[in-house]
């Protein structure tokens, strides 16, 4: 193992390669050589100084990351050197290394590549939690996603078509409602045609929204939304302030209700990993879900992968090989 790895600090809003200090693994920690790294939008959120790392977590970008096990900590149990295995971080996926508890990592299906283990934990970490233990998506409700195109919206639309759900999307062009059509959702409305409120309305409505956007959405999302329904936030993409009708959310029972996992306890994301692992890893073997990988950037093309998500030109994920 070596002692010094190379990674990726934001600075006056870009990535900086610096090197730190690799410490020894202690009590249940792991030390993974990374082969690969998730991009996601939250990168961008840390590299224009609006989404820091948690109290305690590295200042190095990236959230998710996959490789081998090269050395563990005297307490670990369910991983060895030489795993090849994904982890979900609060920090530390853009580097060469990464130190973590083994309650954030998964050993990889032996079907699933590490190429494609970097492309799992933060979608679909994501779309369970807030799917099935934020929103308590029950059988037969409908699902509404907005960016059904993005890598969570992928990931929520496979588990819920999955799971026999109606599904809705919107997303910024025809090219990508048709992906999800294709994927299983039975609407879709493309939001450059203007408002969604009534296509859905004509659609039965949504019992459960998961809604990245905010802003003005969360007015029309009330218009839409069923009696006794939940919108859940993920983010900002359309601002931070809305305008809610109390008088809908009252009569209607509606919840609307925000979510973050960055900040999560070790508790709750290694709940979420083991959820993964029993639920989600046989959907991901079978085929029935898949890891959509859009493209694959050298670590030195880190610029342009992370240009090519401000400009919301991506229909699955991006990822960066070390």
């Amino acid at each position: 193992m070596p002692r010094v790895a190379t990674g990726f600090i934001a600075e006056g809003g870009r990535p900086r390669q610096t090197e730190f200090e690799l410490t020894t693994p202690v009590t249940d920690e792991v030390v993974i050589e990374i082969s690969h790294s998730g991009v996601n939008r939250a990168d961008l959120m840390q590299l224009a100084g609006h989404y820091p790392p948690p109290p305690g977590a590295s200042d190095i970008l990236g959230l998710e990351a996959s490789g081998r096990v090269v050395a563990v900590g005297p307490s670990v149990s369910r991983l060895k050197v030489g795993d090849e295995v994904c982890a979900l971080l609060a920090a530390g996926g853009y580097a060469s290394h990464v130190v973590v508890s083994e309650q954030q990592v998964n050993k990889l299906p032996k079907n699933i590549s590490l190429e494609q283990g970097a492309a799992i934990c933060e979608a679909f970490t994501t779309a369970w939690y807030n799917l099935y233990e934020i929103a308590a998506l029950r059988a037969n409700e409908k699902l509404l996603l907005h960016a059904g195109a993005s890598t969570v919206g992928l990931a929520a639309l496979q588990l819920a078509v999955a799971s026999g759900n109606p599904v809705f999307v919107t997303a910024g062009s025809d090219e990508k409602i048709d992906l999800c059509r294709n994927l299983g959702a039975g609407g879709g409305w493309n939001r450059q045609q203007g408002s969604f409120v009534e296509a859905v309305k004509a659609w039965g409505g949504a019992d459960v929204i998961i809604d990245p956007v905010a802003g003005d959405y969360l007015a029309a999302d009330q218009q839409v939304l069923n009696l006794d329904g939940r919108i859940v936030v993920l983010g900002l993409m359309g601002g931070r302030m809305a305008e809610v009708d109390a008088g809908r959310l009252l009569m209607k029972r509606q919840r609307i209700q925000g979510s973050t996992l960055r900040n999560q306890s070790l508790t709750v994301k290694g709940r979420l990993m083991r959820a993964l692992e029993q639920h989600v890893w046989p959907l991901l073997t079978s085929g029935t879900c898949q890891a959509r990988i859009e493209k694959v950037y050298a670590i030195a093309e880190l610029d342009t992968a992370l240009q090519q998500i401000s400009e919301n030109k991506t229909k699955g994920k991006l990822v960066l090989a070390w």
